[in-house]
């Protein structure tokens, strides 16, 4: 007489507890391919819901000193960021794939405790480990640079209360530092700023590559990050 087959148990397509929605985009249990000095790295950190706006001054002080911890490291280069309302974007240069993970894990821990310090709370910062794709292209290090420094405009921050409607740069943002813009670019120094400390390119895709594909606009909208 052959055995009833069980119907419970075992692996099934679509079982298990559905994933919230806020992690489906958790990559944690995502393989990190391989990566060489040559490939610069897009790199974001979403922060979790009970964290403060992080477009705020005091948060923008703190991410400043994180930064500096960073700074002329052969093994790893902060290039360009982004600091948007719930989320950071970078453009990183790692000489492989265990500096980049050992680095980004260090920048994370670093960040998460100046942003609690800044806001005066406790507890867990960002939403789930980093999110990381390698720039393997001329096109995609020309589309990732304008991603990064004109997210603002993606999320309309250009159009916020209090915000200079006419700003050609984000202060938020590395902006400042870069010098692929398009045309002649007019901004206005806010009284007492000062630049996020980011290091400078030593890939050929972020020093020259990327601009095969013509200089950035300034007033350029970024579309979705492919």
């Amino acid at each position: 007489m052959t055995a009833k087959r069980s119907r419970r148990g075992g692996r099934r397509e679509g079982a298990g507890r559905r994933r919230a929605r806020e992690n489906r985009l958790d990559p944690q249990h995502v393989t990190r391919e391989p990566l060489t000095s040559k490939h610069p790295v897009h790199v974001m950190l979403r922060t979790c819901n009970d964290v403060p706006r992080l477009r705020q001054r005091r948060f923008y002080q703190a991410m400043r000193a994180v930064l500096r911890r960073y700074l002329h490291r052969r093994d790893f280069r902060v290039v360009h960021i982004s600091i948007q309302r719930d989320h950071l974007h970078l453009i990183v240069e790692a000489s492989g794939t265990k500096v980049l993970s050992r680095r980004m894990q260090s920048f994370a821990i670093n960040a998460a405790r100046s942003i609690n310090k800044a806001a005066g709370r406790r507890g867990k910062v960002f939403r789930f480990r980093y999110r990381a794709k390698q720039v393997r292209t001329r096109d995609y290090a020309r589309n990732a640079i304008a991603y990064v420094l004109n997210n603002w405009r993606r999320h309309r921050e250009d159009e916020a209360s209090g915000v200079d409607r006419t700003a050609q740069l984000d202060a938020y943002s590395s902006a400042i530092s870069f010098t692929g813009w398009k045309g002649s670019v007019r901004w206005k120094v806010p009284i007492g700023y000062q630049p996020l400390p980011v290091s400078a390119p030593r890939t050929d895709l972020l020093r020259s590559a990327w601009q095969w594909f013509g200089r950035i606009d300034p007033f350029e909208t970024p579309g979705p990050s492919s």
